[in-house]
């Protein structure tokens, strides 16, 4: 099963969770709820799965903690919050570089619509890596990244050109 097929049972299974049981209760038992359905669903799921990972030659033992790995391919970051926050995707992205994995799903069964707090998360591997940090020896973003301002002719005015001189705050 591909990791699409996946994030699609994933979906689907938090779907039918929300739909009996709504917003209101602990992370903790959607977790084990959506651990149970996606079990029925003939899917292999870890819960509260410790990760290593290394980091310039030194491993750095059960330094965090997926709330579910599917399939020993998808981390399912779980929330249960009225809001979500910026940084719950950060998170999930900072699980998926550590563990060098492709793609992780948030879901925040906190919402009044389970559809308002889904997201698949894409790591981009080299995608992400910031222009000026490729001048210190770390994989060169795409081209959509390095300037995903078109180019514009030497002494045109047009506003991509006043974009990008702006500096970063």
């Amino acid at each position: 099963m591909n990791e699409n097929d996946i994030t699609h049972d994933i979906l689907d299974a938090a779907i039918k969770i929300h739909r009996h049981f709504g917003p209101g209760m602990m992370e903790s038992v959607y977790e084990r709820l959506l651990e149970s359905e996606l079990s029925r669903r003939g899917h292999s799921v870890e819960r509260q799965k410790p990760i290593s990972f290394e980091y310039e030659g030194q491993t750095y033992e059960d330094a965090f903690r997926v709330d579910l790995f599917v399939d020993g391919k998808i981390v399912v970051e779980l929330k249960a919050t009225e809001s979500m926050n910026k940084l719950y995707p950060k998170q999930v992205r900072t699980y998926l570089v550590a563990m060098n994995l492709p793609l992780g799903v948030l879901i925040n069964f906190g919402m009044d619509r389970l559809v308002d707090g889904f997201s698949r998360i894409v790591n981009g591997y080299e995608d992400t890596v910031p222009k000026k940090l490729s001048s210190l020896g770390a994989s060169a973003p795409s081209a959509a990244l390095r300037d995903p301002l078109p180019s514009t002719p030497l002494g045109a005015s047009a506003p991509s050109a006043a974009l990008r001189e702006q500096p970063l705050p």
